[in-house]
């Protein structure tokens, strides 16, 4: 009896000693997801414990922002693959408030250093500032839905599908250090570039990566491609591909294979976009940062052992030289396809729905730009005030 005594305080002791997990809530629309959003989420994540991520229905954003380019079922699976999320809640509402938090037992919420609106321009999170419930992360620079949305538009043109051997004259116009730039003049026979101002850091790829290294007798699986406008679908083939095996290594082509094989209007994104996207998959554990097209001898035995090599079920292109980019893991016995449920959903297709409703994401474009204008005079405004109040205290 007098063991039991003792087991049951020391219990009751570790339980009150033991800190309650800080619960973080955010919410947004997350549409066509990008690193930036990812970025926000890794920051919000290392301010608490457990990360609950509302996202909002296509219905909600139609009425405040204007159409979504990604269902929203695409949008929730989006969120949901992403590796500080722990908890995905669906058709949050856009008003984000103190009861929808307590709801899920959030302690604050977390949103990026801009004002984000409705669609009467008050401030969605003015309720949870007031309270004191409110905390801010840094927002990622030059990327947002918007301008890829406008990246998109650009590539609505004659020659959005023209291959590259089609195309040699229009090539000698690009610049191809600047790939990740795209389209601009719908009769003009020279591309002009528009150049990515995104700046990679090695400290923003730290960040992002586990470092994980792969233990003795795991099984490496390799996979490659170009990943742009990260989506379900690779988030599928990549969740598929990781349980074939213990460890994922993900190879990614840079711009200028890309660009190569696929054509003058390829990738949308740069390499370093594309590479902290893929590294933001829970699925994944590290990556080839300019993966050759062709799987090669370095590729299977340089970075780690590669055990198998996974394709999906969709054919790829040749490379250059005309042969199968999967030739060595074929002879070797160590290459697999796989089937994709997700693989209607492709980044030709998300440019498909842009083209075949071009004028209403123009629209939606213009509204947009001055919504942002809005905001920013509302965001000096209230800057200004706390200066002049702050200055008035002292």
């Amino acid at each position: 009896m007098t063991n039991n005594s003792t087991n049951t305080t020391t219990t009751a002791t570790a339980s009150a000693g033991k800190k309650r997990p800080i619960r973080i809530w955010v919410d947004g629309c997350f549409d066509v997801t990008h690193h930036g959003h990812f970025n926000a989420l890794r920051q919000a994540k290392a301010m608490g414990d457990y990360l609950v991520v509302g996202v909002h229905s296509d219905a909600e954003i139609e009425k405040n922002k204007g159409p979504t380019v990604m269902k929203e079922d695409e949008r929730y699976a989006a969120v949901a693959a992403c590796k500080w999320v722990d908890e995905v809640v669906p058709n949050a509402p856009y008003l984000t408030s103190l009861e929808w938090m307590d709801r899920y037992n959030c302690d604050f919420c977390v949103h990026g250093d801009d004002i984000t609106t409705m669609a009467d321009g008050t401030d969605c999170y003015q309720e949870v500032k007031d309270a004191g419930r409110y905390r801010e992360c840094k927002r990622t620079q030059d990327v947002s839905t918007t301008e890829l949305v406008g990246r998109m538009l650009l590539m609505t043109r004659d020659h959005h599908k023209r291959r590259l051997s089609n195309a040699t004259s229009t090539l000698s116009s690009v610049n191809t250090e600047e790939l990740g730039s795209f389209t601009a003049g719908a009769n003009k026979s020279t591309v002009n570039t528009k150049v990515s101002h995104f700046l990679p850091t090695s400290r923003k790829i730290v960040q992002f990566s586990e470092g994980r290294e792969p233990k003795a007798g795991d099984k490496v699986v390799y996979v490659d491609g170009t990943f742009d406008l990260f989506h379900t679908g690779h988030i599928e083939f990549l969740k598929r591909a990781k349980q074939m095996g213990d460890y994922l290594l993900v190879g990614i082509h840079d711009d200028q294979t890309v660009n190569a094989i696929k054509g003058v209007n390829y990738p949308l994104m740069n390499l370093h976009e594309r590479v902290l996207s893929v590294l933001a998959c829970r699925y994944v554990d590290e990556v080839v940062i300019g993966a050759p097209y062709s799987v090669t001898d370095q590729v299977l035995e340089k970075v780690y052992k590669v055990d198998l090599v996974v394709h999906g079920n969709t054919p790829s292109l040749k490379d250059l030289n005309g042969e199968d980019p999967y030739k060595l893991p074929k002879e070797r016995g160590i290459y697999i396809e796989i089937e994709n449920p997700q693989n209607s959903v492709t980044t030709e297709s998300i440019i498909d729905r842009i083209i075949a409703h071009r004028k209403v994401y123009e629209d939606r474009q213009r509204r947009k730009e001055q919504k942002a204008l809005l905001e920013r005079e509302a965001e000096a405004a209230e800057k200004a005030a706390k200066s002049a109040t702050e200055a008035t205290s002292a």
